[in-house]
């Protein structure tokens, strides 16, 4: 940790706001999402549960903590996570073990994603995205000769164990997240040209090894094979895209939210907005997304220290290449990935993390020139 001491703290304002158009587009996304949380879960909350309210209540009530979470990180001198990077990532990995433990692991849907503390159901995954930037952030900030190697081991590790689980797509989005930070610390250009094929194929062969996901990559390059099983999801969202036209048919009036579109109010929320709201709902969307980004990576240029750009820019690339995945499979240019849409999808690690990265990326802007 010697690097500490060469960090320029003392030079950083304090005092300054936060960066006002990241806070509002990220309060409007997820006010937006409780919305269409509502709206596209209104069949199922009261096949399941008999009230129509029960996704959206708990969406609020994620929301509320999350908010909470944001204020207090936002508080909180981001240096101090240098310190903690190495406990909070080992500590992460005896979670994502901790996973496959008899009384403690969840098991549902044929996947072991979740741990069970009695009050509330916990998905290690996503905290790890957000521990990994830390710790990479950390790492990276200090120049070092001869880390590929133990980058490669890292990022494979935490990798691995996602994909146990098995969840190909956040395991996607970390390894993506990674290989943009080590980009962003300034490694040599010959070593992306060696790691993107060998991601890329190494997804690929994950993909095709799998009955599950190699029936979605087949009907990603058929849609019409199987309309009926694998095929089924994907036809509903680009049925449901395609009925929204350029307006939308109004808030509230979609029909394939009626048990026709599977996940509609999670990994599918965003074919309801574009049923809904049409082409330019769906298009505000996106464009709200690309400022975000925007402004996250200007929070990471204006950071006073190599550790506060790294963090910004790694926590802007995932909520990045997160929302790229989720849209993108939405309007089938890359297959079904599973993953939520961030700040909007249904779902309580996520949105409370997300909400708790964003703390930490504007107590960085209230210390930079923004």
């Amino acid at each position: 940790m010697k690097i500490l001491r060469h960090l320029p703290w003392k030079k950083a304002s304090h005092g300054a706001p936060s960066d006002r158009w990241l806070v509002g587009i990220v309060l409007s996304l997820s006010l937006f999402g409780v919305l269409m949380v509502y709206d596209s879960s209104v069949a199922i909350a009261i096949r399941d549960f008999g009230n129509q309210y029960y996704y959206a209540r708990e969406q609020l009530k994620w929301l509320g903590i999350g908010i909470l979470a944001m204020v207090v990180l936002s508080r909180i001198n981001y240096h101090k996570w240098y310190a903690l990077a190495l406990p909070a990532l080992l500590g992460t990995m005896g979670l994502l073990m901790a996973v496959f433990l008899p009384g403690l692991g969840v098991r549902a849907l044929g996947a072991n994603r979740w741990l069970n503390f009695g009050v509330f159901v916990f998905q290690p995954a996503e905290l790890a995205k957000l521990v990994l930037v830390i710790y990479l952030a950390a790492w990276f900030s200090a120049r070092e000769k001869g880390r590929f190697k133990a980058f490669l081991l890292l990022t494979g590790i935490i990798f691995g164990l996602i994909i146990l689980e098995p969840d190909l797509g956040t395991g996607i989005i970390i390894v993506t997240t990674a290989l943009i930070m080590y980009f962003l610390s300034g490694a040599p250009f010959k070593h992306f040209a060696l790691l993107v094929p060998l991601v890329a194929i190494g997804v690929t062969l994950l993909a095709i090894s799998s009955p599950y996901r190699f029936k979605r990559l087949t009907t990603f390059l058929n849609p019409e094979s199987d309309p009926l099983g694998a095929s089924y999801q994907i036809r509903q969202v680009l049925l449901s895209l395609g009925s929204g036209g350029l307006t939308g048919i109004g808030i509230g009036k979609s029909r394939q939210k009626y048990e026709y579109l599977p996940e509609a109010n999670t990994d599918s929320i965003f074919a309801i907005i574009g049923e809904e709201t049409g082409y330019i709902g769906a298009l505000l969307v996106i464009g709200a997304f690309a400022c975000l980004v925007w402004r996250g990576f200007r929070v990471a240029a204006r950071a006073p220290d190599p550790f506060g750009k790294l963090l910004a820019g790694g926590i802007t690339s995932w909520i990045g290449v997160q929302s790229f995945l989720n849209i993108g499979a939405n309007v089938a240019i890359i297959p079904l990935t599973g993953i939520p849409l961030p700040f909007i999808s249904y779902g309580g690690s996520s949105f409370v993390i997300l909400l708790a990265a964003t703390g930490i990326m504007m107590n960085v802007s209230r210390q930079s020139n923004v």
